[in-house]
This record gives C-alpha cells, structure tokens and sequence, in this order.
C-alpha cells in the first residue's frame, strides 16, 4: 500500500486483504474435510467446492494487482494457523473425527461461500469509484457464488422429512450410529438422554 494511498483506498486494500485470508482459510478447511470424507459423494462435492474457492482466490489476487492492494502475509498467516487451531476445538472425540467435525466444517465452508458473495457485491457497488474494477468480471462471480449456493448446497436440501436419514446417510457414505443405537433401543428416551450426555 502506497503511503500516498487514500484513507478509502486503504481501507478497501485492507477489506480484500481480509477476504484474501478467508480464502485461504477456507481452502484449507475444504480440503481438510474432503481428506477426512475420502471416498464419499461429500468428498466429491468438496473436490468441486475447492476448486471455486482457488480460482475465486485467482480472481481476487488479480483485482487486488489491479488496485494495487498488496498482500499482507501477516493476514494470511493468522488465517491458516486459525484454520491449525480450529481442528482442536470440541467435537465429541478426543483424538479422532466425528460427525461433529463434519458439521462444524461444512457450517464454516457454508458462511465462506455466503462472505464471498457479499464481497463480490460489495465491489459492485463501489465499481465506479474504483476505475480498475472496470474490467473485472465482478457479476460472473457474484453468480456463480449465487448459483453455487442455489443449486449445490441448497439443492441438497431435502424437502420429505423422511427423506433426512436418506441424504444424511448417502453424504456420509454409511449409516448414521447414533441413529441406528436410537433405533436399536428398547427405551428410545433413555437412549436420547445418553446421547444427548455425550455430546
């Protein structure tokens, strides 16, 4: 950032470097959770997810050259030992992955994506105070973003409630154990209230 820089332009550097730390955040954390679902339709949907964000990252690195935002690897340092120090958090297992960390990871990727929308809207909306924001491709990515949400996570929702296990159990790659120990118990409230001890 040049020292010339105006407090607006400064900010904005700082705003992309921010999402630029996102990125990289959630690139890891994609690829972590598609290592840990190998073999499994989540594990491809993951290969698909990680893709858009790498070349989302492509696309951002090119609008901050053409506003001249350098990177701050202060930024993106903090941004992967978070994503380090987010696989210590609580998951029900001490040492092992559980259907917790899978959910935790996919809420994660989840608010990624919807971030990433709003950054491409926020440059949209400031495009014409910004002349190098001229050429890039800002709906392209905003629609995709739309369309990736609309179509593959939302497409993914299951409209019959009896069809929740169905899908659960398709995106794990196997049956749900909490759910078969539930339907395996002779008393289904005692079995609730030791799961639900558990967690």
């Amino acid at each position: 950032m040049t020292d010339d820089a105006t407090p607006q332009v400064k900010l904005l550097h700082i705003y992309l470097n921010d999402h630029l730390a996102g990125s990289a955040a959630g690139s890891e954390l994609a690829r972590r959770c598609r290592d840990n679902n190998r073999g499994t339709p989540l594990a491809e949907f993951l290969d698909g997810l990680l893709k858009q964000i790498e070349e989302d990252q492509l696309a951002l690195e090119g609008i901050m050259d053409a506003l001249g935002a350098p990177r701050n690897p202060a930024k993106l340092a903090a941004a992967w030992l978070a994503e380090k120090v987010g696989r210590l958090k609580l998951n029900g297992q001490l040492l092992q992955y559980s259907d917790l960390s899978r959910l935790l990871e996919l809420e994660g990727l989840g608010l990624g994506i919807h971030g990433k929308m709003d950054l491409w809207r926020a440059l949209i909306a400031v495009r014409d105070a910004y002349p190098p924001l001229a050429d890039a491709p800002l709906e392209a990515l905003e629609r995709r973003a739309v369309d990736f949400v609309e179509g593959r996570l939302r497409g993914r929702a299951v409209q019959a409630p009896e069809r929740v296990v169905d899908e659960a159990e398709r995106l794990r790659g196997g049956p749900l154990p909490a759910l078969e120990e539930l339907r395996s118990a002779t008393d289904p409230v005692q079995a609730v209230r030791e799961l639900a001890g558990r967690m």
